[in-house]
């Protein structure tokens, strides 16, 4: 017998799969437009924004600019 304690959990458990869900969808979807801004960006001011990110965040554009769009970005 299901119990009103059991629908709750399960209501909270798909509430909380949701929103980690979202939470990672959103910033993929933030990284995909930050990639894409950076390639349409000339050289110099690519640099000079890349120079200002976190190290991690920075290495990541670098290779995501690398891999999908072939462009070479000084290390």
């Amino acid at each position: 017998m299901i119990s009103n304690t059991d629908i709750a959990v399960w209501i909270a458990s798909g509430f909380l799969g949701i929103g980690i869900g979202w939470s990672k969808y959103s910033k993929y979807k933030a990284r995909e437009k930050m990639v894409r801004e950076f390639a349409a960006m000339d050289p110099e001011h690519r640099e000079k924004l890349l120079s200002r990110l976190q190290p991690e965040l920075q290495m990541e554009i670098r290779e995501e600019l690398m891999k999908r769009f072939r462009l070479k970005t000084d290390i």
